[in-house]
């Protein structure tokens, strides 16, 4: 504790470590542990009973948060052909696919979101070792890899604020839910999105208690325990 700032010390104080908050009192308080000079990134981290070495336990997906991220999204699309201009008319930032492959490789990845047309998903697995542990892998699963008739829902989606989750090694996941600057309502509903959308990708080895914990902190806030029977009902709520 003694390596931790001023601020940080602060604002723990608010924090009773001895309970669970209702997500509508944890959401209250996440804002008051806001202060950083920038619009913190609100998360939440859910500890699951998965044990990630087994392929049945496997945990993945996305869910476009019904307000967004609250930042621009730099899109991607590694496409050819009517693609590209489907992917231009959309929106996309980059789009292309020899040349951004050789930039990937080269070391660039100034991008928020990777798309990719399942015609070049040939040429775009070869960047695996490069995208795949930044999360950027386009993949069918998390609606990443689409067809072209699929490309500007795609990018809609990600424009709006698509996060896709992965589980860690540690059986946990990390998943962003907005801006301390968003409001209560906000940061509840996409709260809601990301617990429904967990739950509707539990996998079929998961037994007993999927969901252990789940927690909400700022970027640079202390852990707010969830009430997790709570925080589970919030999706049938909204």
């Amino acid at each position: 504790m003694a390596s931790r700032g001023k601020k940080y010390l602060e604002v723990l104080k608010l924090v009773d470590r001895s309970r669970s908050y209702l997500p509508e009192e944890a959401v209250r308080l996440v804002k008051q542990t806001a202060r950083a000079g920038f619009d913190e990134t609100v998360e939440v981290h859910i500890r699951t009973n998965l044990d990630p070495r087994h392929a049945d336990q496997q945990l993945r997906g996305a869910v476009v948060l019904p307000h967004g991220l609250g930042k621009r999204v730099r899109v991607l699309v590694f496409t050819q052909g009517d693609g590209e201009r489907v992917a231009r008319e959309a929106g996309a930032d980059y789009v292309g696919l020899d040349e951004l492959v050789q930039r990937v490789r080269e070391g660039w990845l100034d991008f928020d979101v990777a798309i990719a047309t399942m015609d070049v998903m040939g040429k775009v697995s070869q960047l695996g070792r490069i995208l795949g542990p930044r999360g950027l892998m386009p993949n069918p699963r998390t609606g990443t890899a689409v067809q072209v008739d699929d490309l500007a829902r795609a990018i809609r989606d990600a424009r709006k604020g698509r996060v896709e989750f992965r589980l860690d090694r540690s059986a946990n996941l990390h998943i962003p839910i907005g801006k301390v600057s968003f409001t209560e309502q906000q940061l509840l509903e996409n709260l809601a999105a990301v617990i429904d959308a967990v739950v509707q990708a539990r996998p079929p080895g998961a037994k007993g208690q999927f969901i252990r914990s789940v927690t909400l902190c700022t970027t640079m806030g202390p852990g707010i325990k969830l009430d997790v029977p709570a925080t589970l009902a919030l999706p049938k709520a909204a």
